[in-house]
């Protein structure tokens, strides 16, 4: 299997311009100065990304009290994160990487097992990235279910 390339604390977060699910661009640059939670996951409206999409839209006033921004990102096209944001009342940033270059840079696509089998995907990860840009975390292979809760606890939030 081949291993992509993975981020670690104290790495540069890779810059990035993509658009999201409201007409906009989003750039890591804009946040700068801010905190960001930037979570990959595999596909719009799917049953485990639609449970952490809304365990992200759930905890995201605490999130934010603590300073952190919460931006989401997958391959989908614009218009599939619109509906999903529309559907679930996401409430914070989608954003499209139908190249999967910036889920490239960020080691979030690549091969991983999917019901045994080695594929090609997105590969459910979180990245804290600090006020001047720099990973604080990188977390690979997370959990849908109940991981916004254990970063919670590993932000000292909870």
């Amino acid at each position: 299997m081949t291993e992509t390339a993975r981020l670690s604390a104290g790495d540069a977060a890779p810059e990035f311009s993509l658009p999201t699910d409201n007409g906009d661009r989003l750039t890591l640059k804009d946040l700068r100065g801010r905190k960001v939670i930037l979570y990959a996951y595999p596909a719009a409206m799917t049953p485990g990304c639609t449970t952490q999409a809304c365990d992200f839209r759930d905890n995201l006033a605490s999130l934010r009290a603590e300073g952190y921004e919460v931006v989401g990102i997958s391959p989908d096209a614009p218009a599939k994160l619109a509906k999903f944001r529309e559907r679930d009342a996401i409430t914070f940033p989608l954003v499209s990487d139908e190249d999967k270059s910036v889920l490239t840079a960020y080691g979030a696509f690549g091969e991983k097992q999917n019901y045994g089998r080695t594929v090609m995907g997105v590969i459910r990860s979180t990245f804290v990235i600090d006020e001047n840009g720099v990973i604080e975390k990188a977390l690979y292979n997370v959990k849908a279910t109940g991981h916004v809760a254990k970063l919670r606890r590993d932000l000292g939030i909870d």
